[in-house]
């Protein structure tokens, strides 16, 4: 394993220990989590009622699925007057996409590096080629 590689999971390890990606993107396996997602999305705000509505669960486990959104910092949530206002947390989303795009730009570089060194196996087994066929 390359020193460098080493390093990356050093750095990952440390990250995930350290990071609330990690559950945000278990909060977002749950299906009905995600749809709860772009049900707020959609709508900008809206209360806890209007989305428990939408799902054939009971009002407890959609306000179950909340939490687990709220505490992974994915939406916001105002309370006005008897209702729970949801909102998307613009934090939450940004420093997913931060990680992603770090994950996105390691892994393309990686794969940039493995085309270079298949690129030059290439050129050397068809240069070795080339001289064997002209003897």
């Amino acid at each position: 394993m390359g020193q460098s590689c080493l390093y990356f999971i050093v750095d990952l390890i440390k990250w995930k220990l350290n990071n609330k990606n990690m559950d945000r993107f278990a909060a977002l396996a749950e299906p009905n989590r995600r749809r709860m997602m772009e049900i707020i999305a959609a709508q900008g705000e809206i209360a806890a009622s209007d989305i428990s509505h939408q799902f054939d669960i009971s009002p407890s486990a959609v306000s179950q699925h909340l939490k687990v959104l709220r505490e992974a910092e994915l939406v916001k949530m105002e309370k006005r007057a008897q209702q729970r206002i949801y909102s998307i947390n613009p934090h939450g989303i940004d420093e997913m996409w931060e990680w992603l795009s770090q994950m996105r730009k390691f892994w393309n570089d990686r794969f940039d590096a493995l085309d270079a060194l298949l690129l030059t196996e290439h050129d050397t087994l068809k240069g070795n080629n080339d001289e064997h066929n002209t003897d």
